[in-house]
């Protein structure tokens, strides 16, 4: 990396990855060996880690204020259906995380662009797209040109929690700041104070990176 001006190792526990950043021009053979000399240092951080919480049979899923169980029978319909409180699934046991993970991505973006277009038309402004990725250090994020990405694993946090982000990125058509201007519009969209979903992203949004991860 061009920009670094020294060697950086750093543990990513919520993925189980290593990080190593090389300034420009060094030894990489050098820069493998300072790592390795680091270990057992990272082995003592990846050991203290928060276990993952993988897409498997049998496991509960927090889905839009509701608590889904992953049920799997080997000859049932490969598609994921919802049934009340179950997510039902067939086909291969080793194709269920990737599938689970597919359907929540897809009803994770439903939810979010119902939410975003409610709050647009609240505010009297057009969104020019709605996406869900996986970021790792952001909720949600609004381009100059009106498009709106969000981090699809808010569909996993209680409603609260994701309409305030919605409501929070569609202010940001109104002012790509967050100046005092800004914050008083994200309360008018959202009829409410946003401060109680902020704390509970602060207290519990590292645990949504958990789920799919392991197995």
């Amino acid at each position: 990396m061009k920009s670094a001006r020294g060697l950086r190792l750093r543990v990513d526990a919520l993925r189980g990855r290593v990080l190593l950043t090389i300034p420009h021009r060094h030894s990489r053979k050098a820069a493998i060996a300072w790592a390795e000399d680091r270990r057992a240092w990272v082995e003592q951080l990846l050991a203290r880690a928060p276990q993952g919480r993988p897409f498997v049979p049998g496991a509960p899923v927090p889905f839009d204020d509701k608590r889904l169980t992953i049920e799997w029978h080997v000859d049932a319909p490969r598609t994921v259906a919802r049934d009340d409180g179950r997510l039902l699934i067939g086909g291969p046991v080793e194709r269920v995380p990737a599938r689970v993970e597919a359907w929540l991505k897809a009803q994770a973006l439903l939810l979010l662009r119902d939410d975003t277009e409610e709050f647009a038309r609240r505010a009297g402004i057009g969104v020019t797209k709605v996406s869900v990725s996986d970021p790792g250090s952001r909720w949600g994020s609004c381009s100059a040109t009106g498009a709106i990405a969000y981090s699809w694993r808010l569909a996993l946090a209680p409603g609260f929690v994701r309409r305030s982000t919605a409501a929070h990125e569609v202010a940001h058509r109104l002012h790509l700041d967050h100046s005092p201007a800004f914050h008083a519009a994200h309360r008018r969209l959202l009829g409410e104070d946003p401060a109680p979903a902020r704390l509970w992203l602060r207290r519990h949004g590292a645990e949504l990176h958990l789920f799919g991860r392991g197995g």
